[in-house]
């Protein structure tokens, strides 16, 4: 059987072929009777715009790539989620390609996502090399960081306030009486992990108060469980504030049915996302809540602006989240955000 063309279905549609180019692209305008029109001849000739075609020709593919190195992490999936929607409102698909947290395997993605001649590129949990960053800018490909920031002018990213996240985290344990504060790290190369500790110690350090205890847990479930462990074999703090709540959840589960330890009785544990798992009875997590739905907009916003070629200057956008209380964590006598 041979295609469809477009020109057939302006024949039976009984309109030019230029309506039918615009009723299929993305943006463009047309009337709603000619939508309509359109839309009834390509259902019964069972025709279907040629994405590639109309690429070639407009020289925009409208296909953004997205880089992620996990998605174990709950948060992750929720803002890919979002992404994708966000994206596809505006005319465009996502084409989603994992990476590991080594700059070579980034490099190796990123440079495939070229071939695919994309719009833009969103990285989300990754960083990326100054080389990289030079080729994606002589190929006129924007990128924008989700979640992730990195020093330099090259290009914007989006993330929340993490240092202001530690440091709402310290005053809420200060407050609650705890002299014996423990954090478990995230991945040291992360910048995530890098200002939620900066934040979290910071503050402490106002009050005369140093970290009682510090291991790192690499945002891994297995790692923050021997963390955990090696954390409380002496010691213990009486509290601890874990970089993620992926980990959080590992932290806990150690605690309770390995360590006998009561959640906040013993110990106050507090995370940092505030994915849905976190307000499940089972972990009813005090933690800071990433504000993912706005991280989404200002990123789409941003890479789009670049794509449609105005003149923007790179911008490194923090946005602030609140600390969600829940039952992980003793409350203090009087708390009130």
């Amino acid at each position: 059987m041979s295609k469809v063309t477009s020109a057939e279905v302006a024949a039976l549609a009984g309109v030019s072929q230029s309506a039918v180019s615009r009723v299929f692209t993305p943006g463009a305008s047309a009337s709603k009777k000619t939508i309509e029109k359109v839309k009834k001849a390509a259902e019964e000739l069972g025709y279907r715009p040629n994405s590639l075609a109309r690429a070639m020709v407009s020289g925009k593919s409208r296909i953004i790539g997205l880089v992620v190195a996990y998605l174990e992490n709950h948060f992750y999936p929720e803002a890919l989620e979002k992404l994708s929607n966000t994206l596809q409102e505006r005319g465009y698909h996502v084409l989603i390609f994992m990476a590991s947290q080594t700059a070579e395997d980034v490099n190796d993605v990123v440079e495939e996502i070229l071939d695919y001649q994309v719009d833009g590129i969103i990285t989300a949990s990754v960083a990326m090399s100054s080389e990289l960053t030079d080729r994606c800018r002589k190929a006129g490909v924007p990128i924008v960081l989700f979640n992730r920031s990195q020093d330099g002018p090259e290009f914007s990213s989006v993330a929340s306030n993490n240092v202001a996240g530690g440091r709402k985290v310290a005053e809420f344990l200060l407050a609650g009486g705890h002299k014996k504060i423990g954090y478990i790290a995230g991945w040291e190369g992360a910048s995530t992990q890098r200002d939620r500790e900066a934040g979290f110690v910071s503050r402490l350090a106002e009050e005369g108060i140093s970290l009682h205890s510090r291991e790192v847990g690499d945002f891994n479930i297995d790692k923050s469980t021997d963390a955990t462990r090696r954390m409380f074999d002496q010691d213990p703090p009486d509290a601890v504030f874990v970089a993620n709540d992926h980990m959080a959840f590992a932290v806990m589960d150690v605690l309770r049915s390995e360590l006998g330890l009561s959640v906040p009785g013993d110990v106050s544990v507090v995370g940092y996302d505030d994915v849905p798992i976190a307000g499940w009875p089972a972990y009813d997590l005090t933690t800071v809540r990433q504000p993912a739905n706005r991280m989404v907009a200002e990123t789409v916003d941003l890479l789009l602006a670049e794509i449609d070629g105005e003149d923007v200057e790179p911008q490194k956008i923090e946005i602030d989240g609140p600390l969600i209380v829940r039952g992980s964590a003793r409350v203090p006598e009087g708390w009130s955000e």
